[in-house]
């Protein structure tokens, strides 16, 4: 009879908790959905009904897909810097569909994963509060630049949102981490990047280009000119940059590491539909192991480079102020010295992440924000050759210095605008983690908050009739009255309290190697020049920069 009893009681406590989990499941898969879906519409906010599960995905996907091998901009369009719908042509979608619009043309119609999605042209927005499903969380547009003011500087309450399952197996790091870690990693960090530190680093930038340049006036040499696909070249000098910045070695050193970042980039976009799953990393698809072999052979690879150079500095063989690794070390020794708690330090873990951040921030970047320019200058001829007169002005032939960077005004408007019309990352993400009201809006724990950087710098509200074009004039009196209004209209690095640790570093040495290109040669496009932006990590040509240099 007791016997009895306790089984029945086991059974009872296995059926409550079965049912426990089963709610659970049901609230995350449903009814917390349609609670927030309709809480949102309430307020104004338009988008597709909820779909169990995937919400959107399925279709965000289908177009993010269809956006890389879409038609490439006629090089003659006088809207040919308008490329928000190909790097953004979900959220553009939705506001096409959901948000009052006037003067729409449709371009097309095309069938997207069972759905008919028609892609629209030249759309004046009237409002912005639009939002889209993330597997089942909402995801509401915020482009109005006093609330993204808002958003960025109450970085408290808008956090970035935990890494996803699939997305721990990338990258974390200072960019993920959020209250006490990330004020201490940012903190350990923050005086590596510092003025005096750049200067230090200034020389190992030079060298990288360069060389870059050295292998282009081989190629140029014989008859004054020659046509190659620069993008290859841009990439290998800033994995070069920051091999010798952040590790000081080389970037054959570093290959393996930057290969095997660039393999986890595509795995990680082959994953991206199921991310939002709970534990969908440990299942044993062949994404996955994959994406554990790699994480595991990055991982051993950097801490290798760590371990060296920590051996190195104890043996007197290295300075800790050499290279970002190393006055990350010095930096991280001294705070637990300080403090007399190995806790108040970064641990191995984060220090590998940091690094790996160091890889795949370093070279993106600079990257995309140097390409772009390079593309711009040659699609407008007369700003290239301003900004060629300035650096003989102000250099002539010589070898640049740190210091002269501050002297070339036009240079700078022109890298501004670059960044401004493509920026490197087109969206911001955040998660609102207690109820507060935003502006006019009331928003909820549990929304994704995205600040489409790549919208608002296109937008004519803020910029001006000539919004698409490119006119580096507008920063002729500084970034904050660049724009039509005093807000974050203006934002390629973030913002507020968390704005990009690495900002003024991509900003140096993008400069540095626009002055040593213009020193040497001029450049126009090729006839085999495709203007095909697409959103990778960062924005970039998606068929390369094929571009003819010229002996100066």
């Amino acid at each position: 009879m007791e016997i009895t009893s306790t089984t029945a009681f086991l059974s009872s406590l296995v059926t409550i908790a079965i049912a426990w989990m089963l709610m659970r499941v049901v609230n995350w898969v449903w009814l917390r959905p349609k609670e927030l879906e309709k809480f949102l519409r309430q307020q104004g906010f338009s988008g597709n009904s909820y779909r169990l599960f995937h919400g959107d995905m399925k279709e965000m996907l289908a177009m993010r897909k269809q956006s890389t091998v879409s038609k490439p901009i006629n090089l003659s369009d006088s809207q040919i810097h308008n490329i928000v719908q190909r790097i953004l042509p979900f959220n553009h979608h939705i506001n096409a569909i959901y948000v009052g619009a006037f003067d729409t043309r449709v371009n097309s119609m095309d069938s997207l994963g069972g759905s008919t999605v028609c892609v629209i042209e030249d759309i004046e927005v009237l409002s912005k509060k639009s939002f889209i499903w993330n597997g089942p969380i909402p995801n509401i547009n915020i482009a109005d630049p006093k609330m993204i003011r808002d958003i960025l500087f109450k970085h408290e309450i808008f956090q970035k949102p935990k890494s996803t399952s699939v997305g721990k197996l990338f990258v974390s790091g200072m960019v993920t981490y959020e209250g006490e870690q990330w004020f201490k990693v940012r903190k350990i960090a923050n005086p590596a990047f510092h003025q005096h530190k750049l200067k230090d680093m200034f020389p190992s930038i030079y060298w990288s280009c360069n060389e870059m340049i050295s292998k282009w006036k081989i190629l140029v040499s014989k008859e004054n000119r020659h046509e190659l696909d620069v993008w290859p070249y841009i990439q290998t000098f800033t994995a070069d940059v920051i091999s010798r910045t952040a590790f000081g070695s080389s970037y054959e050193d570093g290959r393996k590491i930057f290969e095997l970042i660039r393999q986890q980039i595509n795995n990680l976009t082959e994953s991206i539909q199921f991310s939002f799953i709970p534990g969908w990393r440990f299942l044993p698809t062949a994404t996955n192991r994959r994406m554990r072999s790699n994480y595991n052979e990055t991982r051993a690879l950097i801490k290798g480079i760590i371990n060296k150079k920590e051996e190195a500095i104890k043996l007197g063989e290295a300075s800790a102020n050499d290279d970002l690794l190393g006055m990350l070390i010095k930096s991280n020794n001294r705070e637990i010295e300080e403090h007399g708690k190995k806790e108040t330090g970064m641990s191995l873990e984060e220090v590998i992440e940091e690094c790996k951040l160091f890889y795949l921030a370093g070279q993106e970047t600079t990257g995309s924000l140097l390409i772009w320019t390079m593309v711009l200058l040659c699609m407008h001829p007369r700003w290239q050759e301003h900004a060629r007169e300035e650096v003989f002005q102000v250099l002539g032939n010589d070898k640049p210095k740190f210091d002269d960077l501050n002297h070339l005004k036009v240079v700078n408007k022109i890298l501004h605008e670059a960044l401004r019309l493509y920026s490197p990352a087109p969206i911001l993400t955040r998660t609102c983690y207690r109820e507060i009201k935003l502006g006019e809006i009331n928003i909820r724990p549990g929304i994704l908050l995205s600040l489409p950087i790549i919208m608002v710098h296109h937008d004519q509200e803020y910029w001006g009739d000539d919004a698409d074009e490119f006119n580096p004039d507008r920063f002729s009196e500084g970034v904050s009255k660049a724009s039509k209004n005093n807000e974050v209209s203006f934002f390629p690095f973030g913002g507020g309290p968390r704005i990009c640790i690495g900002q003024n570093f991509a900003l140096m040495e993008a400069k540095l190697a626009l002055i040593m290109i213009l020193q040497n040669f001029s450049f126009e496009l090729s006839p085999a020049y495709v203007h095909a932006p697409t959103r990778g990590v960062t924005v970039q040509p998606h068929y390369g920069a094929h571009l003819i240099l010229h002996n100066i």
